[in-house]
């Protein structure tokens, strides 16, 4: 009987933590076609490619800051460049951006989810 509550109690959880997952949580395409996974690491939301060239590496870590928007680091991955990142949700859509000279210049791609 223990066993059989123990899991009811365990599949509850991991459905109510699926149900709870923040907007930005998944994979997501780029604007250049690769796949990145964003989920959650330590505080904030770490971006890792899955496929294409640089597949593996981790790209940047984000945190919420409301309505839809993240703030963070991005990284360049062929240059190995890190920039102040910013993203904003629209539905199954994300504008990523990382910006220079505290967000005077920006370069942004547009992403969607998978």
């Amino acid at each position: 009987m223990f066993r059989k509550v123990s899991l009811a109690v365990a599949a509850t959880m991991l459905m109510l933590g699926a149900a709870y997952a923040d907007p930005i949580e998944g994979n997501w395409k780029t604007q250049s076609g690769e796949t990145a996974a964003i989920g959650d690491c330590g505080g904030g939301f770490c971006i890792t490619l899955k496929t294409g060239k640089y597949a593996g590496k981790q790209i940047g870590k984000m945190t919420a800051s409301g309505d839809g928007n993240y703030a963070g680091s991005i990284t360049d991955p062929a240059d190995d460049k890190t920039y102040k990142g910013k993203a904003t949700l629209n539905g199954n859509a994300m504008k990523m951006s990382g910006c220079v000279l505290g967000g005077l210049i920006c370069k942004g791609q547009n992403w969607t989810k998978l």
